[in-house]
């Protein structure tokens, strides 16, 4: 089987890093939030009671751009959930893209974002 080489982004955290030149994407990640809210919304109060919630991103970015559209879903969830006095959930997110993206990146920036879940979500309660 012939592998094919594919272009991808500059991982880590330098400065020729997408994590630190992603700024142009994250802009219009945070443009659709208004939309992203609305149409998540309208789906959680579609579904019957449940559990837990998987949430996948077939083609994360390799920095800090990774955890916004995760946060941003997650924080509309819950915000419906309260609103509907359903009990806590399980959030199961999995993180997806080619195999040369710098995974190590996005793994170092996971207690950034697990701090930021509590502080905005969940308080104390334990974030896996």
């Amino acid at each position: 089987m012939e592998v094919t080489k594919v272009l991808h982004m500059n991982g880590g955290m330098g400065d020729a890093s997408y994590a630190k030149n992603s700024l142009l994407q994250q802009k219009v990640i945070l443009m659709t939030n208004s939309i992203t809210d609305e149409a998540i919304s309208s789906l959680y109060n579609n579904l019957s009671p449940r559990e837990t919630i998987c949430i996948a991103d077939l083609d994360c970015s390799s920095g800090p751009n990774t955890f916004l559209p995760v946060s941003q879903l997650i924080q509309t969830i819950d915000k419906e959930r309260k609103n509907k006095g359903h009990k806590s959930l399980k959030f199961h997110v999995f993180l997806n893209d080619l195999p040369s993206n710098d995974f190590n990146t996005i793994f170092r920036l996971l207690p950034t974002f697990h701090e930021s879940l509590r502080k905005k979500i969940y308080g104390r309660r334990w974030i896996i």
